[in-house]
């Protein structure tokens, strides 16, 4: 049969199909994957309720007061350090790093979280090249959560960070093994 030779009634049958089926995979899968709206209950027996993500709200407030820390690290070309703070899930924190150089500063970090500080359960949030980055950053579950700097230039290179959050510790890992500092509160 051509396609040409479709009826009104049969194309207009089509479109109807279409659009039940799509109505039923916005129902069924899309609504739980993403927006963990489950009204089936479908997505959470196949799995797929939430897989959009960890939910953080709007508003989350915190008993303790807010944490200041600066931190500066010199990496020898192809050196590396992780610095990572301890936070609760929903604890946040607005940063700024950077990398100064005499020399284009040229450093690989990677922004990630380790799960309860277990390194197996490690999530990556960024991967890149620069010398700089700022932002904020919500604890999507309670763990380490900090970067990883490798100096790939042929200078010496000095990274530093500036945060301001609801930590209350920072650890450095670096050749020398992991040194943990408690952050005052309101400490510069």
């Amino acid at each position: 049969m051509n396609s040409s030779n479709h009826s009104p009634a049969a194309l207009l049958r089509l479109c109807i199909g279409a659009l039940i089926a799509a109505v039923l995979a916005m129902v069924l899968l899309v609504l739980p994957a993403e927006y963990d709206i489950d009204p089936t209950g479908l997505g959470e027996t196949m799995g797929i309720k939430g897989m959009s993500g960890y939910q953080v709200g709007a508003l989350t407030t915190q008993s303790s007061g807010v944490h200041q820390d600066r931190a500066s690290f010199w990496l020898a070309p192809f050196e590396s350090v992780e610095y990572k703070y301890t936070l609760a899930e929903g604890q946040s924190m607005v940063f700024d790093w950077r990398a100064v150089s005499a020399l284009p500063a040229d450093v690989i970090f990677e922004m990630h979280s380790e799960i309860d500080a277990d390194p197996d359960q490690s999530v990556t949030f960024e991967m890149s090249r620069g010398d700089a980055q700022r932002g904020t950053f919500v604890a999507p579950f309670s763990g380490l959560h900090g970067w990883y700097w490798e100096n790939r230039g042929v200078g010496e290179v000095e990274v530093v960070l500036e945060a301001t959050g609801f930590f209350t510790h920072g650890t450095t890992y670096g050749p020398s093994g992991a040194f943990t500092k408690i952050i005052d509160e309101g400490a510069n």
